[in-house]
């Protein structure tokens, strides 16, 4: 009875583990693609390294605290959420055991098992931890493993910052007359990467992905690129 329950955590943890991951890498590419487009079009108006340098790690610095700050609000929220939730469910146990035991029967009858055998489940789970039987099954949040504002804030600006880091370093590290080519072909070559990665972690097609994250990298490129060049034209 007990190993539905069992397979359905681990399931869980893994897909927790997997959105994870997916959110590393979308933070990585948006560091690539907004420092990409930052120095690039700094680049358009001027070849000063240590211009290119202080864009560079002002976008950096502005967008990994951003994405931390951001998530750390958006998380927040969806623990608050969370706790909420187990709070009423737990003030709804003590109030109405008989009413909650017959709802959680209903949910497991629901999930392809007979009545009898629902009814079964549903008491042994009861008797063994009663929140945390309706937290995952009812809920489907697992009490052991609530969302950390802290971990996710901190994720985000690890992933922007080692995105960023990419085109800082090609556009101040190589020659002048190299920078822009070098930016170029190493932005457009992480993004192929990126996309990939996070198709697959989403079990998508990577042709498509790839193709969307290199098409949109090129672009962010090239509008900065022109309109740098057209600041730089007219001397501002």
């Amino acid at each position: 009875m007990t190993e539905p329950t069992h397979d359905e955590a681990h399931s869980g943890a893994l897909g927790s583990r997997l959105n994870w991951l997916r959110a590393g890498v979308l933070g990585a590419n948006d560091g690539i693609v907004s420092t990409a487009g930052l120095v690039v079009g700094v680049a358009g108006a001027t070849d000063d390294r240590a211009a290119l340098l202080t864009a560079g790690l002002a976008g950096l610095l502005a967008g990994s605290m951003s994405m931390a700050a951001g998530e750390y609000v958006s998380v927040s929220t969806q623990r608050d959420s969370e706790l909420a939730a187990l709070a009423m469910e737990k003030r709804e146990l003590r109030e109405q055991p008989d009413a909650e035991l017959e709802e959680l029967t209903g949910l497991l009858e629901e999930r392809g098992l007979t009545r009898d055998v629902a009814r079964e489940a549903a008491v042994q789970l009861t008797e063994r931890d009663a929140l945390r039987a309706h937290a995952r099954v009812e809920l489907g949040i697992d009490p052991d493993e609530l969302t950390n504002p802290w971990h996710a804030a901190w994720a985000s600006f690890l992933a922007f910052t080692v995105g960023a880091l990419l085109p800082l370093l090609a556009i101040v590290l190589p020659p002048a007359q190299v920078r822009l080519a070098v930016t170029v072909v190493s932005v457009l070559a992480a993004l192929v990467i990126t996309g990939w990665s996070s198709a697959r972690l989403g079990a998508a097609d990577p042709r498509r992905a790839v193709l969307r994250n290199v098409a949109g990298g090129a672009l962010a490129m090239g509008v900065t690129y022109a309109a740098g060049s057209l600041l730089g034209a007219v001397g501002v």
